[in-house]
């Protein structure tokens, strides 16, 4: 079955791209499967934030926690490499990636809310909202997932991210892309195009995750299919915080 194509790297459309899956029923991927794996990632996210986030707040120091991050930011994007490559691995790598994420999520979070307080409780509100809503518009097909959809989300995607490391690169020779980052009218436009894009990444991912539990895909793929779901979570709730900090450094 071709299940199509999604902007979502750890999705890719070659994920459940194999015709001989012999698994039997009970040893097959299931949509509840991967919503139950889903929910216990969110949990791992939630407690290594919950660390970085204490040890914040109980320093008041912004240097208790930044080797956190780091070990967070860098170990999470190791070990999403890892899920990538070694897709029967995830039931052990994509809880590991959730937990390093959750490390690196709480101590920046705990910056932003200490700049701005509250605001980490509105991206968070806004990320599942967006997230029950497009599911809710994807399971009633008000919004239909087509190949010029999923073409259009792909290459908005790929824009973005080209945008981003040409942006990484030119740091390094002091060159800054300052509307990307800045307060400004455009580069809240910017951003609020961006928090779409991801959005609509999910509705992507709910599409792939249907067509591979109805492909008969291994067990396993639960794993990674949550594993994939929670890369476009995290994206999102970057983004939502990013665009939330420019609104509110504009007051």
């Amino acid at each position: 079955m071709n299940i199509g194509r999604t902007a979502n790297p750890a999705l890719t459309k070659n994920t459940f791209a194999s015709k001989n899956f012999t698994t039997s029923y009970t040893n097959a991927m299931t949509i509840q499967g991967t919503v139950n794996k889903t929910a216990l990632m969110l949990l791992l996210v939630l407690v290594g934030a919950v660390y970085t986030w204490k040890n914040f707040f109980e320093a008041q120091n912004p240097q208790a926690v930044v080797s956190w991050i780091a070990i967070g930011g860098i170990g999470g994007f190791i070990f999403s490499l890892i899920t990538i490559f070694k897709k029967t691995w995830a039931y052990i790598t994509a809880p590991i990636y959730a937990f390093l994420e959750g490390l690196f999520l709480g101590g920046i979070s705990a910056f932003f809310e200490a700049s701005y307080p509250g605001i980490v409780m509105q991206a968070v509100a806004l990320t599942f909202g967006t997230l029950f809503a497009l599911l809710f518009a994807y399971k009633t097909r008000l919004i239909k997932v087509t190949q010029n959809f999923r073409l259009g989300v792909f290459a908005a995607t790929g824009a973005i991210f080209m945008v981003y490391f040409l942006s990484f690169i030119l740091g390094f020779f002091g060159i800054n892309m300052g509307f990307i980052h800045s307060n400004g009218i455009g580069g809240i436009i910017i951003s609020l195009v961006i928090v779409v894009v991801a959005a609509l990444n999910l509705v992507l991912d709910f599409d792939f995750i249907e067509h591979g539990a109805e492909s008969g895909a291994p067990k396993y793929m639960e794993w990674y299919a949550a594993f994939g779901l929670m890369v476009t979570l995290i994206w999102l709730y970057i983004e939502i915080l990013r665009l939330l900090s420019k609104l509110r450094s504009r007051n």
